[in-house]
């Protein structure tokens, strides 16, 4: 039997009980640094930590409160925060007190809060602040399941019988505890690997969101799995920002407990820049919109550098592209690293003269990054490997715990998501579906049976809705959503992703992407622009000082997409041609519900809504 497979099964039943080893392992390393803003409002944030013992501290003290208000094991317990140290203290809290975590997004509104709150019969919601719990209040009447709100930050909160502080909540726990010493290891003890531990509600492209049951030993295997993976190690300094609810974000703090590191968290994006050099993290993980968002930011300065400075840019960049697909493509043949001597000379020129500030805006230390969630398009991919920025992809759903496959370190191939984690069985169905099965599989959805049934086989497989090719060493690439799959009129199958991805490496400015051509002689697209690149395009071009909907309704816009929509076409097959393309008068957001909180495109829903641009592109076709 190999380590990992030795590490996997001696897993003990639960995330909880893995924390309580941590803790005795080693309380006074260093378990997680969190940024507390000046009481002014100006300057820089100071940075705060807790050592494994002080964490838990609070911890038990979360999880006695919520004890001593009643809470059951298994009940629910709903959390509306954003990412910050009370969230992880507080899940830890619940996983601690034998109960189970319901996660909701902070953007989620009143009325989809109330219906996660109601269908998962949540006993008690903690909710990050006054706007959080103001949802609660709203749909009150709605909830007679709901006994008590307790509010992380009290500011303008008024307490009483059904609302109480974080602050309140401990420090009655910490009483109890008191009265009750053994409390935790009794609770934590009598848990079992089959007892619910996260129910998280997909943000789903279509209809109401799902309740995904998530038992103690999904989380128990994803820790032990990720640890022998040798990705991480006690060393590292993660740097976690990405949405909690998330099950992305959820699966890194199992991994972190295992392996003991330190986790520097803060969910404000607008603040990433800004810490990446103050945390200087060894890894992190983040969806593939940030990257896209770096990549064009970067651009972007080259650009207003001037031309000569954009063109060292537009050289470095394919530089890097070439170096990163010569040097995989060698160590897959080899197992080293190398490059020819004429491409490495340049490599070296490159990396003075662009990577290494790069490489210097995300911390400088930074030995790897895991992006997840949706596909990121290979030739940003093969940018940022080229340029020192490892990104390792990943794949998984929320319906897998979030891990079922990653780039293994140094072998990463760029335009894959990577081998199976230890454990974790992988088929692909004649119709090209991916199936998995394994420690990490969901229990079923919340009180659907029929949908159950629907995805997951007597036998265990789960039918992901994924298209995907695995190579003969197990290296999968996905090509698409198997709803997704674009058939024209002529036949012809089509991965939108694959399109829009490559769109994206393409075009500096591009936000979102939505290729449409399903059942039409030929594809269009709707494209939103990205609202901080564009404006400064706007300013060299002489449309400084107008409104975003004016500068994407300008002509002279219109004409520089279309300039990088013919550039995309020459490298696809005459059936993928973006014949036509619409400009969105704003871009797409969560708010609008045209994409989920983890930035994955709703396909029906951004269709739906500009239905009138698309009868546009097609009318007077024969098809019309």
């Amino acid at each position: 039997m190999s380590d990992a497979q030795t590490l996997i099964e001696n897993r003990p039943p639960s995330v909880a009980a893995l924390f309580l080893e941590r803790v005795a392992a080693t309380p006074d390393a260093e378990a997680y640094r969190y940024p507390v803003p000046p009481a002014s409002g100006e300057g820089p944030d100071d940075w705060k930590s807790l050592s494994w013992a002080q964490a838990a501290q609070r911890v038990y003290a979360i999880a006695a409160g919520l004890i001593e208000l009643g809470v059951q094991p298994e009940e629910r317990v709903a959390l509306a925060s954003s990412t910050r140290v009370e969230w992880l203290l507080t899940d830890l809290g619940i996983m601690c007190a034998g109960a189970a975590t319901t996660t909701i997004y902070p953007q989620t509104n009143a009325e989809e809060s109330a219906f996660i709150l109601s269908d998962s019969e949540s006993r008690v919601l903690v909710a990050e602040n006054a706007d959080q719990l103001a949802k609660a209040l709203e749909k009150r009447a709605e909830l007679p399941e709901l006994h008590h709100v307790v509010v992380i930050d009290p500011a303008g909160v008024e307490t009483g019988e059904w609302v109480l502080t974080l602050a309140e909540l401990e420090q009655r726990g910490a009483a109890y505890l008191e009265k009750h010493p053994e409390l935790i290891k009794e609770r934590v003890g009598a848990l079992s690997k089959d007892q619910l531990a996260t129910l998280i509600y997909t943000s789903g492209t279509t209809g109401r969101p799902k309740g995904v049951r998530l038992p103690h030993d999904n989380w128990s295997y994803m820790a032990k799995a990720i640890a022998s993976t040798g990705l991480i190690g006690p060393d590292d300094v993660q740097y976690l920002w990405l949405p909690l609810a998330h099950v992305f974000g959820k699966v890194l703090t199992s991994g972190q407990i295992e392996v003991g590191h330190v986790t520097a968290v803060d969910g404000r994006v607008d603040k990433i820049i800004d810490n990446l050099p103050v945390v200087q993290p060894t890894y992190m993980a983040a969806v593939p919109r940030i990257f896209e968002k770096v990549y064009n930011g970067v651009a972007a300065k080259a650009r207003a550098g001037g031309a000569a400075k954009y063109k060292i840019f537009q050289w470095a960049a394919e530089v890097a592209r070439e170096y990163a697909k010569v040097t995989q493509d060698n160590f897959k043949r080899t197992g080293v690293h190398s490059a020819p001597f004429a491409l490495a000379a340049k490599h070296k020129v490159a990396d003075t003269l662009v990577y290494a500030k790069i490489r210097e805006a995300f911390g400088g230390r930074l030995r790897a990054c895991v992006s997840g969630s949706a596909a990121l398009a290979p030739e940003i991919g093969y940018f940022f490997a080229g340029a020192g920025i490892h990104i390792l992809e990943g794949y998984g759903l929320t319906e897998s715990s979030a891990a079922s496959f990653v780039n293994p370190g140094e072998a990463y191939r760029t335009g894959t998501v990577g081998k199976p984690l230890p454990g974790t069985e992988v088929r692909i169905a004649d119709d090209g579906e991916i199936l998995l099965r394994g420690p990490g599989i969901m229990q079923g959805y919340h009180g659907l049976p029929e949908k159950t049934h629907e995805v997951l086989e007597s036998d265990g497989w789960f039918h992901t809705g994924d298209i995907g090719e695995l190579s003969p060493d197990g290296y999968l690439r996905i090509t698409d959503r198997k709803k997704d799959l674009i058939k024209t009129s002529g036949g012809k199958y089509i991965a939108p992703a694959e399109v829009e991805g490559q769109f994206k490496a393409v075009c500096p400015y591009v936000s979102n992407i939505l290729v449409h051509g399903a059942d039409r002689n030929f594809c269009t697209a709707l494209i939103a622009l990205d609202e901080v690149a564009i404006l400064e395009w706007a300013k060299e071009n002489g449309l400084e000082g107008k409104a975003y909907a004016e500068i994407v309704a300008a002509p002279r816009t219109v004409e520089m997409v279309d300039g990088y929509v013919r550039q995309l076409n020459e490298g696809l097959q005459r059936w993928q041609t973006i014949k036509k393309f619409r400009l969105l008068p704003r871009d797409l957001d969560v708010e609008h519900g045209e994409i989920t909180p983890s930035l994955k495109l709703k396909r029906p829903v951004v269709e739906r809504e500009y239905r009138h641009l698309i009868d546009e592109m097609y009318a007077g076709t024969r098809e019309s």
